[in-house]
């Protein structure tokens, strides 16, 4: 891997965690995710299901994990299996891990691990001691569906051979516990937030007027992968002028005009886990009246919002508060009437012209990590705090956006140090 290594007392943790909500006699299964095709012979890259690799921390193909703490057979409480390379596959892919590789990594015993090949022949001896196969699903709220996954297909497969054993769903139970970071998480978040810092810093004093945006998108990969980021942690958005109102505008293909802002909506990934940066910066390097005060409005929305992601709080009534100190603001601005707030359908909030979207979500090994939304903020959570306002007819959208975790005594900006006050931008990009 391009990442260094992880302490895999991590993943021995993060099993002894899950063992402790399973009930009596209870088995997991968990698979890798497929190779996805494109044409022909190609492939995407592969990216691990990010369930698996949290309990064992392999990022390979072809790989599943197999848990059932109270089989009578110590060796197979914990039980992994791994692609079995050869001469054509070491020639053609390069290296697969072996056995002993897996135990450094996961902290499995090597002598509890088998080739994916032989799974059945070892699940056949497994099964029949327990009562209940938890198995795994994607039950993410904003998850539409449509493409059959190798767990969708192992779920047929267990329905059809053991069709008398009572089925559970392991994703709960996964959300339940990945939604509180623990610290080696936090370590490696941070990690990939500092590889953000980095690009962001230079790509201040990269953009003027004149610059594609797709150059911009150039400037950012270059600084990911030299500092051991294999990808960006999400698509990556470069919205200059109008564009920066398109919420999810990922072409990248305009030419940046003097006078203009660019909404920046950039992260790094590290050893799975995902930096959610966004920021607004202006091309010419001086924000105009106008464009600040929007700015300005947007960063005292973002400070309160900030200041309310604390324990206790839950998420629906965080965001009807936020969508309050918004109004506010968007009357401040001209945007919106306070008389026509006043009167408004509670249901239908005016703010909405103008911020549309939520203002934070769950984050770490997934961009939009899983998390329970009726669950009242604990410390260990990590949220995104991301108000934006976007007004089409002036052709300007400002989002700002960082990685808040919440700690017993309040919250810690895990962005603290990339540069967010408007005179500090106008004055690195001068």
């Amino acid at each position: 891997m391009r990442y260094l290594p992880i302490d895999n007392a991590l993943f021995v943790q993060n099993r002894e965690r899950l063992t402790q909500l399973l009930p009596p006699k209870s088995l997991v299964v968990l698979n890798a995710n497929d190779v996805l095709p494109t044409n022909a012979d190609g492939t995407l890259p592969f990216v691990q299901n990010t369930d698996l690799f949290y309990l064992t921390g392999v990022d390979q193909e072809e790989t599943r994990l197999v848990l059932f703490p109270d089989h009578p057979d110590p060796k197979f409480r914990q039980v992994l299996f791994l692609r079995e390379t050869s001469d054509l596959i070491a020639v053609w892919e390069g290296h697969k891990l072996t056995k002993t590789e897996a135990e450094t990594t996961s902290g499995i015993p090597a002598k509890q691990m088998y080739w994916t090949h032989q799974f059945e022949t070892i699940f056949t001896q497994m099964v029949f001691e327990a009562d209940a196969i938890y198995l795994n699903t994607n039950e993410h709220t904003r998850f539409s569906g449509g493409v059959q996954t190798r767990e969708d297909r192992f779920i047929d497969e267990i329905r059809r051979l053991y069709p008398l054993h009572r089925l559970g769903r392991l994703a709960p139970l996964m959300h339940q516990l990945r939604a509180i970071k623990l610290p080696q998480e936090v370590a490696l978040l941070q990690r990939a937030i500092d590889i953000t810092n980095g690009m962001f810093r230079r790509l201040l004093g990269f953009v003027k007027p004149g610059v594609w945006e797709y150059e911009i998108e150039a400037e950012m990969m270059h600084e990911f992968i030299r500092n051991r980021s294999r990808r960006a942690a999400y698509t990556p958005i470069i919205a200059s002028g109008k564009n920066a109102c398109i919420l999810h505008y990922i072409d990248n293909s305009a030419q940046c005009q003097a006078g203009d802002v660019i909404l920046l909506d950039l992260g790094a990934e590290y050893a799975n886990y995902n930096a959610d940066m966004t920021r607004s910066i202006p091309v010419s390097g001086r924000f105009t009246p106008r464009q600040r005060a929007v700015y300005d409005a947007v960063l005292r929305v973002m400070k309160e919002a900030t200041a309310l992601l604390v324990t206790g709080n839950v998420w629906d009534e965080y965001h009807r508060e936020v969508g309050r100190i918004m109004e506010s603001e968007l009357i401040g601005l001209g945007l919106l009437d306070r008389e026509a707030v006043a009167k408004q359908d509670p249901d239908a909030p005016l703010y909405k012209k103008y911020f549309m979207h939520g203002t934070s979500h769950f984050l770490g090994l997934d961009v939009h990590d899983v998390g329970n939304k009726y669950r009242r903020f604990e410390p260990g959570m990590v949220f995104t705090c991301e108000p934006g306002i976007y007004i089409p007819e002036e052709g300007l959208g400002i989002r700002l956006e960082n990685n808040i975790l919440i700690t017993e005594t309040g919250n810690l900006d895990l962005m603290k140090d990339i540069p967010l006050d408007p005179d500090e931008i106008e004055a690195l990009m001068n």
